[in-house]
């Protein structure tokens, strides 16, 4: 589930992952119990007892006390504005609380504004403070890894830019040696669009987290069959004419496209691309443009671009009656914060909480982070209760095997005819494994530390 595009809010001058942000300010803590504390339940999907009420008597380490437990959820919520991790961390403590918290503890979010460039500022606020690190994501997350490893603080983070596979990480997007789009780069190449394979082009916002997701991307593409045979890039900060860049789509007769930058600037490319009379076989749009604000901006575009988003086995939103689980998620943000929306981010972070407490709560009044995630670790068909398809926690050598694809159209986001063999997925797909020369993440011996410091 690594989310793949590294330009995120279309508003925003230079974000370096989608997504990885909130709405708020300054920091602020959620958990507060409610007075429908008496009617909650602790079943989320086909999960039971998630959180639940208990005695609890032991304070067994750094927050966590024999009431409470605090943790931390990063976010760039002071610079995009944006809401998806603040808003999922209030909705999912508040329903936590109200059914009893984790074995009675109350959990106590605050929210560590990175503010895209502040990341070891509040890292080194969490290592003081917090339990663990929850349902978050900062644009240049990289930054703090090498601090978190070396206070060994745990994270279950929603979304994961440059420190995918750092030790005492627990996430949904896999191990960062394979890629993650493997059958999605197949179905297009090989099955939906073969007459695009040999013309494919990628255009990548200008900075070096986007360089390097692009050469994977070309990887990926290669191994699929594909050839990458046209690249461009564009300043971060935006482009006031899209013209010579559609042009130069359109006279090299790219027929695919790869676009890793913020789907606001794909819109106004799309916009030139369609007055110019040049309609591409696909646009891969990537999944941070899943959501009504693409669809606004694109709106004029929608009936002539195919646009494309693999949601790297998430369940798509739009279907959320026909699936109890997101259908509990949006009746809990209508509860807890009704302002707020529900997104793609949202939904992985709700699914990271959903780990956490698990985990958490099998350890009883020893909660350490040893036995947290520990726990997470046994975790081999791990769904988020029905949020996602099945991912083995207990695998960090290899990719994820699941995919779906959604499809951008005038009236909505919609299933793309990706032929899924399994519920809303299409699963079994062999792993490919990157052979180009990568960033490898951090460990705990590269700061001198081992599991055995971890208390």
């Amino acid at each position: 589930m690594r989310p793949r595009l590294v330009l995120a809010a279309p508003l925003a001058l230079t974000l370096l992952v989608a997504g990885c942000s909130g709405r708020g300010g300054t920091e602020t803590e959620s958990g507060t119990p409610t007075a429908s504390t008496a009617a909650a339940t602790g079943n989320f999907g086909d999960l039971s007892n998630v959180c639940q009420s208990g005695t609890t008597t032991s304070a067994p380490t750094q927050g966590v006390t024999a009431t409470e437990i605090k943790v931390g959820t990063f976010s760039d919520v002071g610079f995009t504005k944006n809401s998806e991790f603040v808003d999922t961390a209030k909705v999912f403590t508040s329903w936590c609380n109200d059914a009893g918290g984790i074995n009675g503890r109350k959990l106590i979010s605050t929210t560590r504004d990175s503010k895209l460039f502040e990341v070891r500022q509040r890292m080194a606020e969490s290592c003081r403070e917090d339990f663990a690190s929850v349902g978050g994501g900062s644009a240049l997350d990289a930054l703090g890894v090498k601090d978190r490893l070396t206070c060994t603080l745990p994270e279950f983070p929603a979304q994961v830019s440059g420190e995918i596979g750092a030790d005492l990480q627990i996430s949904l997007q896999g191990n960062p040696a394979y890629n993650a789009y493997t059958g999605y780069y197949n179905w297009l190449l090989k099955e939906a669009y073969p007459d695009s394979a040999d013309s494919v082009g990628i255009i990548a916002a200008d900075n070096p987290s986007v360089t390097v997701i692009a050469v994977q991307d070309a990887e990926g593409v290669k191994a699929a069959g594909g050839t990458v045979f046209f690249n461009d890039k564009y300043p971060a900060q935006g482009v006031s004419d899209w013209t010579p860049y559609a042009q130069s789509l359109k006279s090299k007769k790219v027929k695919g496209l790869i676009f890793l930058g913020d789907f606001l600037s794909l819109s106004k490319l799309e916009q030139v691309l369609t007055s110019i009379n040049y309609k591409l076989d696909w646009i891969d749009a990537n999944n941070n443009a899943y959501g009504p604000a693409f669809l606004q901006l694109a709106a004029a575009s929608l009936a002539t671009q195919n646009n494309l988003a693999d949601l790297n086995g998430v369940y798509p939103l739009e279907k959320a009656a026909d699936n109890p689980a997101t259908k509990a998620v949006v009746d809990l943000f209508a509860k807890y914060a009704p302002k707020a929306h529900v997104t793609l981010p949202a939904v992985k972070a709700f699914a990271e909480w959903l780990l956490f407490a698990k985990a958490a709560a099998s350890c009883g009044d020893a909660l350490t982070r040893t036995c947290l995630l520990t726990a997470a670790r046994k975790e081999t068909a791990w769904t988020g209760g029905g949020l996602v398809a099945p991912v083995d926690i207990s695998d960090t050598a290899t990719g994820r095997p699941c995919f779906n694809v959604e499809k951008a159209t005038a009236s909505g986001w919609v299933p793309a005819d990706f032929k899924p063999d399994q519920g809303a997925y299409r699963c079994n797909i062999p792993p490919y494994k990157f052979t180009g020369q990568y960033p490898k993440p951090l460990t705990l011996a590269d700061v001198g530390k081992s599991m055995s410091d971890v208390k």
